[in-house]
């Protein structure tokens, strides 16, 4: 991309691990006196055990109440999101949130990763299921990462005419994932929406969490009647702020990590959208966690607190009313 830096913005209708807590193990040497025991020794075993016990469950109430806790009050909410990728920065990107404490909600679609498996697959089934445990949310990217290429005509052009009374809405679809990936079709509504939940579906399995009834496009290229056939079948399209286009899709080249960094900490509002990657194949100078925690600590220290979209105030009502 030759995306001037002052025009990172794109526009909205495109495109831990838990910490751990130490067990140290009281070894104690057993005294015995003529009935085999020495009570003394075994009284301060039992004292330091029950201390010991003690001290493990009030780590883990207080972890539980912790999990728990009703989020603190916050006038200068901002929501990160992570789309999928080929998952590379994966983990650090987990550790980072662990460590920062911060929530954030994924969007999935089965994408091929550095070890040539799909980011869905088996392989990352146990980070799907670990960041679930840390109270992440989740919603579909589609399955097939199935980019919007435009609206099919009834003549079978592209465009805007009307397709004709009653007829199904049709799109021409190029996925960039699965075997179809880079192929054009022309996709119904329907299996733009069989798409969607498929992605959805398997982010349940995984997860074992259901996921948010949202999805968000690839690329961000929608039109006004892909939206529709989405919410017709129960999904609500997310975007992304202008401030919330983080770049880390760009190269690293003409954007370095600190131009990027610099330009977020400006540029980022209350109530904005961040949208980030798990890995991008054209970014050879990795975003995280060389942008992320800086990224967090940063809009911390300027009194921002991290959303998921289950909290955002535009999408609250859709949620609550399509059982997410």
């Amino acid at each position: 991309m030759s995306t001037p830096l002052s025009r990172l913005a794109a526009p909205s209708s495109l495109s831990l691990r838990a910490a751990r807590f130490g067990r140290g193990d009281n070894a104690s040497s057993r005294r015995r006196s003529g009935n085999g025991v020495r009570w003394p020794g075994l009284l301060r075993g039992l004292s330091i055990g029950l201390k010991t016990t003690l001290l493990i469950a009030a780590c883990a109430v207080w972890t539980g109440a912790s999990a728990q806790k009703p989020l603190e009050n916050c006038d200068k909410p901002v929501y990160l999101t992570f789309d999928t990728g080929h998952m590379g920065i994966a983990p650090l990107v987990a550790d980072v949130l662990a460590r920062q404490h911060v929530r954030v909600t994924f969007f999935a679609a089965n994408e091929r990763t550095q070890q040539g498996d799909g980011s869905l697959g088996n392989t990352w089934a146990p980070w799907w299921k670990a960041r679930a445990a840390e109270g992440h949310e989740f919603a579909s990217h589609t399955w097939q990462h199935a980019y919007w290429r435009g609206d099919v005509r009834s003549d079978g052009k592209s465009g805007e005419k009307n397709s004709g009374s009653g007829a199904e809405p049709r799109f021409r679809i190029e996925p960039s994932a699965g075997p179809q990936a880079g192929k054009r079709m022309i996709w119904s509504a329907r299996q733009y929406c069989e798409d969607i939940a498929l992605a959805a579906d398997r982010l349940a399995s995984v997860t074992g969490k259901k996921p948010l009834p949202l999805f968000r496009a690839p690329g961000g290229k929608t039109s006004p009647k892909l939206l529709a056939a989405a919410e017709s079948c129960g999904y609500k399209y997310v975007g992304w702020s202008p401030a919330g286009f983080l770049g880390d899709e760009l190269p690293s080249g003409p954007y370095p990590n600190d131009a990027l960094l610099k330009k977020a900490l400006a540029d980022i509002r209350p109530g904005d959208i961040l949208l980030a990657h798990l890995g991008i194949w054209s970014r050879q100078d990795p975003w995280a966690p060389a942008v992320l925690e800086p990224l967090i600590t940063g809009l911390k220290a300027r009194g921002f607190c991290f959303r998921t979209l289950r909290e955002h105030p535009q999408y609250q009502g859709w949620i609550a009313q399509h059982g997410g």
